[in-house]
C-alpha cells in the first residue's frame, strides 16, 4: 500500500520524529532506521516494519525503486516531501528513506546458546553510542555468539548507535539492560568463561590461550572501567603497548580481543607458516 502524507503534523510524521528521543522511543517500543544500506538490511531480516517514510526522488533511483518493492510487501509506504522528511531524518544530507521498526528485546535467560566453544562479548557501562555500534559491528565480523549490554550501556536503538552498527544489529542476538548477576548466571549455566580486560599485576597478554574455551569478553566503560563486582569473578587480560600511548579505545580494544579470539580458534602455527 502506498500513499501520500501531506502534512508535516501528520501523527505518522509525528512518530517518526520522537523516535530520535529515548523517551519517545521507549513509549512507542519502537525506533527509526534510516539510509538507504541500513533500510535495505532491515528489509532483508525478521524484523516488523511498521511503515516506511520516501521522497519521490528516492523512489525514481533504481535501487530506491526496488527496495520499496521488497518493503510493499511487508508495510504501508508513505511518500513526504523534502521538508517534510527533513523533519523526520537525524543526518545531515538525508537519503529520502526512513523506515519504523518494532523494538525487539531479547532475554539472555532464554538464549539456546548454540555451540560449545561459544563468544560473547559484554558492555559494562560503555556510554558512547558509537563504540557500542561500532563494537557490535566488529562482533558480528567475527562471528561472535551474540552482545551482551549491561544496564546503563548506551542505548541500542539510538541514531548513532545505529548507524554505527551498519546493520549487524539485525544480524545477531543482542540482548539489552541485562544485570550482573543475570550474566553471571548465564555464565554459569552454559560453562562459559569471563574474561576483563584490565590491566593490572594478574592480568595475562592476550596472547595466553584464555579464548580457546567458551567465553564472555568484557570491555568497561570508558571512564571507569570493568565494574568490581566482574572482576572478582573474571580472568583479566590486558593488550600489551608498546609505544608512548596511554590507551586505547573501547572499541578498538573489542576488534584486537575479538580477533585474538578467532586467531586462537581457527589458525594455528603451521598454518600461519603457510
Amino acid at each position: 500500500m502506498r500513499e501520500r502524507i501531506e502534512s508535516h503534523a501528520n501523527r505518522k510524521i509525528k512518530l517518526a520524529a520522537s523516535l530520535h528521543a529515548r523517551r519517545g522511543r521507549e513509549k512507542a517500543n519502537c525506533f527509526l532506521v534510516e539510509g538507504l544500506r541500513l533500510a535495505e538490511m532491515a528489509a532483508e531480516s525478521h524484523w516488523q516494519t511498521e511503515y516506511a517514510l520516501f521522497t519521490q526522488a528516492f523512489a525514481q533511483k533504481a535501487r530506491g525503486a526496488r527496495l520499496l518493492e521488497r518493503l510493499e510487501a511487508r508495510c504501508p509506504l508513505y511518500e513526504v516531501d523534502e521538508g517534510c522528511f527533513k523533519k523526520v531524518a537525524a543526518t545531515d544530507s538525508p537519503q529520502g528513506i526512513a523506515l519504523v521498526m518494532r523494538a525487539q528485546h531479547q532475554s539472555l535467560g532464554a538464549h539456546s546458546v548454540r555451540r560449545k566453544e561459544s563468544l560473547y562479548i559484554v558492555l559494562d557501562g560503555v556510554q558512547d553510542p558509537g563504540n557500542v555500534g561500532t563494537i557490535i559491528r566488529t562482533a558480528d565480523a567475527a562471528g561472535a555468539d551474540g552482545v551482551i549490554c549491561l544496564c546503563g550501556t548506551a542505548d541500542l536503538f539510538g541514531d548513532k548507535t545505529m548507524r554505527s552498527t551498519m546493520g549487524s544489529l539485525f544480524h545477531l542476538p543482542i540482548f539489552t539492560e541485562v544485570t550482573t548477576e543475570a550474566l553471571m548466571e548465564f555464565c554459569t549455566a552454559h560453562g562459559i568463561a569471563l574474561c576483563a580486560a584490565a590491566l593490572d599485576p594478574a592480568a595475562k597478554p592476550l596472547f595466553d590461550p584464555l579464548f580457546q574455551r567458551a567465553c564472555a569478553i568484557v570491555l568497561g566503560n570508558e571512564g571507569n572501567g570493568i565494574s568490581e563486582t566482574i572482576l572478582q569473578e573474571a580472568a583479566h587480560v590486558f593488550i600489551p603497548m608498546y609505544g608512548r600511548a596511554e590507551s586505547l579505545n573501547v572499541a578498538t580494544s573489542a576488534a584486537i580481543l575479538l580477533y585474538e579470539a578467532v586467531r586462537q580458534r581457527n589458525y594455528n602455527h603451521s598454518a600461519q607458516q603457510r
